[in-house]
């Protein structure tokens, strides 16, 4: 008997290179006997106070070609979600301490890969957000529509996300553990079999690895 592969993704709503890696995922749910195991973390802003007054100045820029790049490569719809993911001060670096955007998202992230629709729910979610096709993602019942459209109850998924927010930040925060048991802190991170596939650009080296592992197509 055929054994389905499972692999964890840890996704960030902010990283561009998160939402840059759906389309190769999805593709390989598509041809793959597999499954996704979302696992929802904050961006590494939130996570570490300070970090971008240690990130070298270098790197910003550099990232914004190089997701450019990317997604005109593969055909892929780009632009940062207005408003941004994350509340930051527009003239320095600061991170506010409270991200209530974020979190609101990465909380329905987390209850909907709870309830058995995590990748549906993430890969709507996050093309609203950053295909550059809507302005106030976050307003408008946007998110429920996602939620709606991939088989979840919306609005139950808004109001149940808000009322369990703490049990869900310590999931999320226990995802992000998982990443440093796996060997790593970034995203995109699949982990399969305890090994983990850094970034957008790895999930060939995934499939490649639960071939070895008896991965079959569909």
């Amino acid at each position: 008997m055929e054994m389905t592969h499972t692999f964890d993704f840890h996704f960030s709503f902010r990283s561009p290179y998160s939402y840059l890696a759906m389309p190769a995922v999805e593709a390989l749910l598509g041809q793959y006997d597999a499954v996704a195991n979302m696992r929802i973390v904050r961006p590494i802003a939130v996570r570490i106070p300070g970090f971008f007054q240690k990130v070298n100045p270098l790197w910003p820029p550099y990232l914004g070609k190089d997701c450019r790049r990317i997604a005109e490569m593969n055909g892929i719809p780009y632009r940062w979600p207005r408003p941004d993911p994350i509340v930051q001060d527009r003239e320095t670096p600061d991170v506010a301490k409270d991200q209530p955007y974020i979190m609101r998202v990465s909380r329905l992230g987390a209850l909907a890969a709870e309830r058995g629709k995590g990748f549906a729910f993430v890969r709507a979610a996050s093309h609203m957000m950053w295909s550059g096709e809507t302005d106030g993602w976050h307003e408008d019942g946007r998110l429920a529509a996602c939620a709606d459209g991939v088989g979840l109850d919306g609005a139950a998924l808004e109001r149940d996300a808000a009322a369990d927010a703490a049990r869900l930040d310590a999931m999320i925060e226990g995802n992000e553990e998982a990443q440093t048991v796996a060997g790593h802190w970034g995203v995109p991170l699949f982990v399969f079999a305890g090994e983990p596939f850094f970034g957008q650009d790895r999930v060939d080296h995934l499939v490649w690895r639960m071939k070895q592992a008896g991965l079959k197509e569909r």
